[in-house]
């Protein structure tokens, strides 16, 4: 069976992600993609995994670099459009850079995670870049989410917590362990 990559997509669509930016630099010059293919992938060694499409200057400006993936709050939707190569009228981008050995990222997000390159792997027409985390931090706020090829903000939560834990949990006695 063929598949239609824009049916595809659509359905794709259909899963909620949150909104980064991915910063590095070269030559002093700092770099930024907006990506919502982003993952956790390990604790112990601490790794993160974002996919690029290959044919972008980003993919290749991050291979075998530092890299710095920005989780974005819920009013950074402009800098999301700035970095997704949209025309915004945002009029500078908060870049904070406090030593040159390690990447740039920005100002104000929710939250960053530091990275040294680990591997990237072919991904078909995207390349997947796993970084190994070395410094990270967050903060109060809600994050931007992406939904259907919209920006959207996340309704107040439920008065009661509906999920206690993950069945895959390894402290879990769930009957699938």
């Amino acid at each position: 069976m063929a598949v239609d990559p824009r049916q595809l997509r659509n359905c794709l669509g259909h899963f909620a992600t949150g909104v980064t930016v991915v910063t590095c630099a070269t030559a002093d010059r700092p770099h930024g993609a907006t990506v919502n293919a982003f993952a956790a992938i390990s604790l112990d060694p601490p790794l993160i995994m974002v996919s690029l499409d290959r044919r972008t200057k980003a993919s290749r400006y991050l291979e075998g670099r530092p890299f710095t993936v920005n989780v974005l709050r819920d009013q950074q939707d402009r800098l999301a459009r700035h970095f997704a190569g949209q025309r915004t009228t945002i009029q500078g981008v908060d870049w904070v850079w406090p030593d040159p050995a390690r990447p740039p990222r920005l100002g104000g997000s929710l939250a960053y995670f530091d990275c040294e390159p680990w591997q990237s792997h072919d991904g078909g027409d995207h390349r997947l870049f796993l970084g190994r985390v070395t410094e990270f931090e967050y903060h109060g706020g809600d994050p931007l989410v992406f939904y259907r090829g919209e920006f959207r903000h996340l309704v107040p939560a439920f008065d009661e917590t509906l999920w206690l834990g993950s069945l895959d949990c390894p402290d879990s006695s769930s009957i699938l362990n």
